[in-house]
């Protein structure tokens, strides 16, 4: 972005002083456009300005709906340089359009909310079903919409659950800190029963998550609602402990939250169905309440949902099946030979006609059509896969999960935690204390929390400890 302001600057600062200022209004037919470059430049410095950490954290929904300027911004990019010169980022653009274009189709689905449990903390942990086909790594990240809140907000939320210990259902948490959430949380918790909620949702979008069994113990530190990432990683450690043979690391979570109702997090560390892995468990949890000094609040009040979904409402399943990578590939190529092919047929009839062999047209008008062949061979392929999959493999999949219990009977997972688990009231964590001197010849260090937080285990590892201990940050920043 910097090169690109500092040449539209360049330009302005010469017309100005040469007192050519009509050049910034020129829109020439078959060389380079000013006024379409003024315009790009001017929709990129907007998004830019957006992605600054007060404006973007403060206001997300300003800098999530400005970013998509970039449909200006590329359009008058295209006018400005004309066709011939784009296509040097061709490669790149396609496949954002592809995504971008997957995502929206995943988007307009209706999903199958089927439980919900309401902790006294101003927290939620929704339960969507889920197609067994889905795989994503502890971490995950799933933007949801809920159309009676807001129709345009998307948030982004951890996913809880594990897709190998839970195959029919993934679990978010949301805390209610926002807004959105917190009318949410009121919504959910409000003596007024609710029989269905209407959600929509994009991803889970996969982070390359660290390999965890590469190391002899797991240290997790968290602050408040940054348990959600490691409540994730302890259900996926959980599960490859009760069915492979390889060595788990031992697990140490600690964990500080500012009142006593804030411990209800840990009554979702473990599924519902938490006495059939209790056995299995090596983990210690300490947890440190820091605003008060004694317990101020039965801990296990959980209000559990469960919800009648419409007919309609589909579980969440990959877009393009299990062979996600495969289709994926067909679509990029089937869909450029398309293009390419269109192309080939409108330059020669339309753009260049033997009888006539003239050059009639604007370099906008061509940039134009260059873009609908895109959008167009885009469009087609994507739809025809995704048609074509949902035949294939959900329709099976789809009358199999309407046999699911919506929700289990609460049991309390709490119980199988309490001999691991001690509490600390009136006291922060002393992180120094904690982590220097664990034993072991690699230990991981995670941590999502807040920033003093983070920098202050990021201390620990690189200064004060031996290089036994392995730092990882984990952050909500967006």
């Amino acid at each position: 972005m910097t090169l690109f302001t500092c040449h539209g600057l360049c330009y302005v600062i010469y017309w100005i002083s040469t007192n050519q200022v009509y050049e910034m209004l020129e829109w020439d037919r078959t060389a380079i456009s000013n006024i379409a470059g003024e315009i790009a430049l001017v929709a990129g410095l907007v998004m830019w300005a957006t992605t600054f950490p007060a404006i973007r954290r403060r206001f997300f929904e300003v800098f999530f709906y400005t970013h998509y300027l970039y449909i200006v911004f590329m359009l008058f990019f295209v006018f400005h340089v004309g066709i011939s010169h784009s296509l040097i980022s061709l490669p790149g653009f396609y496949i954002f359009m592809v995504d971008r274009f997957l995502r929206f189709l995943q988007s307009r689905n209706k999903i199958k909310l089927v439980s919900a449990r309401v902790l006294p903390c101003d927290t939620v942990e929704l339960s969507f079903s889920k197609n067994p086909m889905l795989m994503y790594s502890p971490t995950s990240i799933l933007f949801v919409n809920i159309p009676s809140i807001s129709k345009l907000q998307w948030h982004p939320f951890t996913i809880t659950s594990s897709s190998k210990l839970e195959p029919e259902k993934l679990s978010v948490m949301i805390k209610g800190q926002g807004k959105w959430s917190t009318k949410l949380c009121q919504m959910l918790s409000s003596p007024d029963k609710i029989d269905r909620l209407t959600v929509s949702i994009e991803g889970p979008y996969v982070p390359s998550s660290t390999d965890f069994l590469r190391h002899d113990s797991l240290v997790m530190v968290s602050g408040g609602s940054g348990i959600t990432p490691f409540i994730s990683i302890i259900r996926d450690l959980i599960y490859l402990s009760s069915t492979s043979t390889c060595q788990i690391p031992k697990m140490t979570l600690i964990c500080a939250f500012k009142k006593s109702s804030d411990l209800s997090m840990l009554d979702l560390i473990l599924p519902i169905s938490g006495e059939m892995i209790s056995s299995f468990l090596d983990i210690q949890i300490k947890a440190f309440v820091t605003r008060e000094t004694e317990l101020t609040q039965t801990r296990n009040i959980i209000k559990p949902l469960c919800f009648k979904p419409y007919v309609s409402d589909q579980p969440i399943s990959p877009i393009l099946g299990p062979n996600s990578w495969l289709c994926l590939a067909t679509i990029l190529f089937s869909s450029f030979m398309i293009f390419i092919i269109t192309i080939g047929i409108i330059t020669r009839y339309h753009f260049y006609p033997i009888d006539q062999g003239l050059n009639k047209y604007t370099s906008a008008y061509k940039s134009i059509i260059y873009l609908l062949a895109i959008s167009v061979s885009v469009v087609a392929t994507s739809s025809i896969a995704v048609l074509c999959n949902k035949k294939k493999y959900y329709t099976k999949d789809n009358q199999a999960l309407e046999s699911l219990s919506p929700l289990v009977t609460e049991s309390s997972p709490q119980q199988l935690l309490s001999q691991s688990t001690s509490i600390h009231y009136g006291a922060r964590p002393n992180l120094n204390k904690l982590l220097v001197g664990l034993k072991g010849s690699s230990v991981g260090v995670l941590v999502c929390g807040p920033t003093k937080m983070r920098q202050e285990v990021a201390k620990i590892c690189s200064f004060r400890s031996p290089e036994n201990l392995q730092f990882e940050s984990i952050s909500f920043s967006w």
